[in-house]
């Protein structure tokens, strides 16, 4: 059993390979997501979270379910928003494969939000995950985010406020090794996105927007639909 399983474990790089090299990058996949925050404005502690069903087409080809949330904290006096929180994702094989795979994770960030004259609205994210995914060995990745809104008609992102919403968000793998004498890129991935918001209230805001993922092994485009809610 033991040298079965090893047998295994050489052949899963093999058909990881197989899997990438069948991803058909021309076809448009989509993100469903929603994304929820709340704040104590007395404490300074609150809770956020999101849901996102990802698909390698527009629907029904299971790419990731990703559920996330954790605890923040801002504290007094001060703009940045502390994170610590946890993940689960189910992976699915690019095409009629049912192939899954699942990590469990663990993430800290901080969130600085940055004024650039009347409107432009910056924000950097800095998060630092340590990952458990099946067949690896323990892994940790550092991200950096680059996000700005701009509103059109307003001066913030209030009920009413048509905007644009850009971001770039660059992954960096800490470790090469990941068991079995695997290894992985330092370069884990890249995000570029660019999408139109609405407010619908002060408190809830839809966008539609296009992403470019690209990693150490392919380059895909997303469609985005995303529901920001805070309360």
């Amino acid at each position: 059993m033991h040298s079965a399983f090893r047998k295994l474990l050489v052949l899963i790089p093999f058909m990881a390979t197989q899997a990438v090299a069948q991803v058909d990058q021309s076809q448009a996949g989509a993100w469903y997501m929603y994304m929820w925050s709340h704040e104590n404005a007395d404490t300074g502690f609150g809770a956020q979270g999101d849901v996102q069903h990802r698909n390698w087409d527009l629907g029904g080809d299971l790419e990731q379910l990703l559920i996330r949330g954790g605890m923040t904290w801002r504290p007094e006096g001060s703009a940045v928003k502390y994170t610590l929180g946890v993940a689960h994702i189910t992976s699915g094989m690019f095409g009629n494969s049912d192939g899954k795979s699942r990590e469990k994770r663990l993430y800290q960030e901080a969130l600085l939000p940055q004024r650039l004259g009347e409107k432009w609205q910056l924000t950097h994210r800095f998060r630092l995950e340590q990952r458990w995914v099946d067949g690896q060995d323990f892994r940790s990745r550092l991200r950096y985010f680059l996000g700005l809104n701009y509103p059109f008609n307003k001066s913030d992102l209030s009920a009413g406020a048509v905007y644009l919403s850009l971001y770039n968000e660059l992954f960096v793998n800490l470790e090469r090794g990941i068991g079995n004498g695997r290894q992985v890129d330092y370069f884990d991935r890249n995000r570029a996105y660019a999408a139109l918001g609405y407010s619908l209230e002060n408190n809830m805001r839809l966008q539609f927007g296009y992403m470019w993922q690209e990693n150490s092994n392919y380059g895909k485009g997303q469609l985005q639909f995303n529901f920001i809610h805070s309360f």
